[in-house]
């Protein structure tokens, strides 16, 4: 059994112009990181293309139709003034969701015991109607419903360590009660949702933190919050929507985090005996980022052998 590792050339063509936060370097980034010694044996795969129908599993029809009717010939265009398009949006898009979804099959068909994603555009700001926060449509989101709805899973836990609130994971399940949703994100920031009384059907545990919050408090926070949470909901799956724009060197927020503090939470997501499948989200100090997602893959790679599987 194995950590697979999902990703595509075509999810660097998604250009979002100069000086934006959510660039291709992001991407190059984690892929040279990933070619270095200790990732070695790690089982890299072609994220396929999802196909189109496949967004609708949360997505409106005018949504997905409004996206890419817009997406250009050349040049970019603003869906709002942080989410951009670009000639090769569409199928980045497309392999973002199809990364998700086929390593979701994957983990489930017991051909590996967990999976990451390295692709973008990242998708949990994503609404059912509405693409926004970099987000074009919810790659997670849309895995998490194809577990349900296709794949015969009756419980599926998301976890998101995102710097910034997941409102478009939430808005997509926040009346699903097969869907655990629990949010680790700085309040306030972008974009003004999770606050702890935003608790769905049950289903839904958002813990806010406070700028300058450190891997201490992030631990505790945890420990605390989602850990028992997960017990209580013995997931069958779990999806990490994996930002690691907490880390202390981020330019888009003020959490404290470190390369070790994303370590341990795959560790104690691990614990739960459970296919994970984690997809990248949010991160801009490139070095950050970089160390960020060696330090999870490797804790994947490391402790995710499910005994007995």
């Amino acid at each position: 059994m194995s950590t697979l590792f999902y990703t595509h050339p075509a999810c660097l063509e998604h250009d979002t112009g100069p000086g934006h936060p959510e660039r291709p370097e992001r991407l190059t980034a984690i892929l040279n990181m990933m070619d270095t010694p200790i990732f070695q044996d790690l089982e890299q795969r072609q994220a396929p293309g999802a196909p189109k129908d496949r967004l609708l599993l949360i997505h409106t029809a005018e949504h997905i139709q409004k996206v890419f009717s817009l997406v250009p010939e050349r040049g970019h265009t603003y869906l709002d003034p942080d989410t951009v398009l670009s000639p090769g949006s569409k199928e980045a898009a497309l392999r973002a969701v199809g990364a998700v979804c086929a390593a979701v099959e994957a983990v489930l068909g017991e051909s590996a015991d967990n999976a990451f994603c390295a692709v973008r555009p990242p998708g949990h700001h994503a609404e059912p109607d509405s693409a926004m926060g970099f987000c074009l449509f919810n790659n997670v989101a849309i895995a998490a419903r194809h577990a349900l709805d296709n794949l015969g899973l009756n419980r599926v836990a998301i976890v998101d360590f995102d710097v910034h609130h997941g409102n478009g994971t939430q808005a997509a399940f926040e009346r699903e009660a097969r869907v655990l949703y629990a949010s680790t994100h700085q309040f306030p920031l972008y974009p003004g949702t999770g606050q702890a009384e935003e608790t769905g059907v049950g289903n839904i545990v958002n813990i806010p933190l406070r700028p300058g919050t450190d891997g201490a408090g992030f631990r505790r926070a945890v420990s605390q919050h989602i850990l028992p949470a997960l017990q209580s909901f013995n997931p069958q799956l779990i999806l990490i929507s994996a930002g690691f724009d907490a880390h202390r060197l981020d330019p888009l927020a003020s959490l404290e985090l470190e390369e070790s503090d994303f370590a341990w939470i795959t560790r104690k997501l691990l614990e739960y005996q459970v296919p994970i499948v984690s997809s990248l989200e949010g991160g801009y100090h490139l070095q950050a980022l970089a160390a960020s997602t060696a330090a999870h893959v490797e804790a994947l790679m490391k402790d995710g052998h499910h005994p007995g599987r």
